[in-house]
Order: structure tokens, then C-alpha cells, then sequence
């Protein structure tokens, strides 16, 4: 028997006694608001398609797209994340598919705006990878290398695209360097300079994003390590960092989330903007999986994971569950 002089006077299992203990004492807490919804939508389909490595996810009609956005405000979410499908026929080396004024990306911003307005952060992905016939992020050179500079020319031209379409925020995912700075000059050129840009500031080259190309009808050949950024390395994220808050970046993000919450908490304590985290396709298909083997709790996984990128640093999290999140957070 332990004797009151023997043992601690301090006993922390004293604020874990019940959840509203817990609850009142928790150091992290997780909001709908936090939350932003990745949307598929894609070209010349009447019914939405199951993505059979995310299940729960679909590539969105455009009707379904709507309804989905709604769906997202009504619960709390902030943002909406838009991914365009374009029929394969249209994908071309230059991806020209995606500066299309009639491009299935910029008719799905109208048609998102058109439905909620400004209920929802409405965001654009800004990358060739979806529009090219090579599923790189980029313009090949006769080498078959992505032109970092021809690139830009063309990121410039959809950045300018989507923001006629009525995006709030574009999101250049393609890791090219510069791409910040010439995405906002493009932007403010037109008068654009209330239109945010979301820097994919640390991207790295992750073996998570395989369901993500199943979503989006990737036609990649090879792979993407040249611009994207190697796992190993952290300070790189720091530099990558500074390089685009110097070009304008209003917010920034890492991505993937789960395999990089140190880099995703050096980089919150580096900064004075917005950070947000992607909990990307594969850790969604990783919880998904378990779950349904009965390895895991689904619901708890998810908020467990969720709350850990939130504890990194993050203050938006773009993850596949938002809407379900968001209603089950405010007991909808």
C-alpha cells in the first residue's frame, strides 16, 4: 500500500474523469468551420460514379455537385475544394481543356457560385494534371521533362480563367517554382485582387495519392518527384515556405497531412498567415479500409485523426469527411 508520503500529491487521471471533464479541459477542439470539402465533378455523365477506392466518394454530375455544396454550408463547412473531369477526348498536351472558359472546372465554379454564393469559400484546384494527356502537372519539353516556365505561363492564363468563373480561392497544386508569384500577377492584371491564393506550399511526393488518381482519371506516365518534394526532407518545406510568402501566398498548406505533421507544425510556427492540411486520398482509403474489415471504429478514427492535424498547426483541414464531420460536430 502506497502511503500519502510516498506518492504524488499531482494526479492528472483527476481531469479525465468523465467527457464533460475531458470536454472542458481539452486543449484542441474541432470546429465545422475548420473543415473544407475536395469535390469531384466530371464532364459528360448523367449520374454520379462511385470512386471505388474512396468509398463514399463520387465524381459529381453537375446537379449532384450543387446538391453536395448545399449539403456542405447547411452543416458548417467553410470551403469547397473543386477537382474538374474532363472527358478524355479533351485532354491534350497543354491541357488546354483547363483554361476553357467552358471547361468543366470554370462551369462547376458558376454553377457552385450560382447555388450558394458566398455561403461556401469556393476554391479551385489550379493544375494541368486532370487536362493533360500525360497526367503531369505540367507542359512537356521534347525531353519529356515538365517545363517549370512554359508551365507558368499556362497556370497564369487558368488562374485568370477561374477567377472569371467567380472563385474565391485558387489552389496551385503543381509545385512549380515561381507559380505563387505569376499566379498573383495574372490575378491582379484583371482586377482580380480580392481572389485568395491557397499555396500548396510543402507537396510532397507521396505514395497516398493513388485513390486520388482514380478520381480524377489520372493519365500520368511515370511519376512526379522532380516537382514535388521529396519525403526526406523538412528543411525544403521551409524554404518552399518562404519563397511563397515572398510571391504573395495568403495561405498555405502541407499536404499530404498525416505522414508530415511535423513539417505541418514547423511550418505553423514559422508563419503569421492561414494554415491549412490535406487529409488526402489515400489516408482516407486507409481508415475506410479498416473500417470495414471491423479492424477500427470508423467514427473514432476519424476524429481522431482529424483532431491530430488540427493539434499539428492546421486552421483549415481539407478532408473528404467534412460534411459528415460538420453535422455530426453540430449534432445536425
Amino acid at each position: 500500500m502506497i502511503t500519502h508520503g510516498s506518492f504524488p500529491g499531482s494526479r492528472p487521471r483527476r481531469l479525465r474523469v468523465n467527457p464533460v471533464m475531458r470536454r472542458m479541459v481539452a486543449e484542441t477542439r474541432l470546429h465545422a468551420a475548420d473543415l473544407i470539402l475536395p469535390a469531384f465533378v466530371r464532364e459528360g455523365i448523367a449520374e454520379p460514379v462511385p470512386v471505388s477506392t474512396m468509398p463514399g466518394v463520387v465524381q459529381h454530375t453537375l446537379d449532384t455537385l450543387r446538391k453536395a455544396a448545399v449539403e456542405a454550408a447547411s452543416a458548417g463547412v467553410s470551403g469547397i475544394m473543386l477537382f474538374g473531369v474532363p472527358e478524355e477526348a479533351k485532354k491534350d498536351g497543354a491541357g488546354t481543356a483547363g483554361t476553357d472558359p467552358d471547361g468543366i472546372l470554370q462551369v462547376a465554379v458558376r454553377a457552385v457560385k450560382a447555388e450558394v454564393g458566398d455561403e461556401l469559400v469556393i476554391m479551385s484546384d489550379l493544375c494541368l494534371d486532370e487536362f493533360t494527356d500525360h497526367g503531369h502537372c505540367g507542359v512537356l519539353d521534347d525531353q519529356g521533362r515538365v517545363d517549370n516556365d512554359v508551365t507558368l505561363e499556362r497556370y497564369a492564363e487558368m488562374a485568370q480563367v477561374q477567377a472569371d468563373a467567380g472563385v474565391h480561392v485558387v489552389g496551385p497544386s503543381g509545385m512549380m517554382d515561381g507559380q505563387v508569384g505569376v499566379i498573383r500577377d495574372a490575378l491582379d492584371t484583371i482586377g482580380k485582387e480580392d481572389v485568395s491564393i491557397l499555396a500548396y506550399t510543402a507537396k510532397y511526393s507521396s505514395a497516398f495519392y493513388g485513390p486520388f488518381r482514380e478520381a480524377v482519371g489520372s493519365s500520368l506516365k511515370g511519376d512526379r518527384k522532380t516537382y514535388q518534394q521529396d519525403p526526406a526532407n523538412v528543411r525544403e518545406s521551409l524554404r518552399e515556405l518562404a519563397l511563397d510568402l515572398a510571391e504573395g501566398a495568403d495561405m498555405v498548406m502541407v499536404k499530404p497531412a498525416l505522414p508530415y505533421l511535423d513539417v505541418l507544425a514547423r511550418i505553423a510556427a514559422e508563419v503569421d498567415v492561414p494554415v491549412a492540411a490535406y487529409q488526402i486520398s489515400g489516408e482516407y482509403a486507409m481508415v475506410e479500409a479498416a473500417a470495414e474489415k471491423g479492424w477500427i471504429d470508423r467514427d473514432a478514427a476519424i476524429l481522431e485523426t482529424l483532431t491530430g492535424v488540427k493539434r499539428a498547426g492546421a486552421g483549415m483541414i481539407l478532408t473528404y469527411w467534412a460534411t459528415e464531420v460538420a453535422q455530426k460536430l453540430r449534432g445536425l
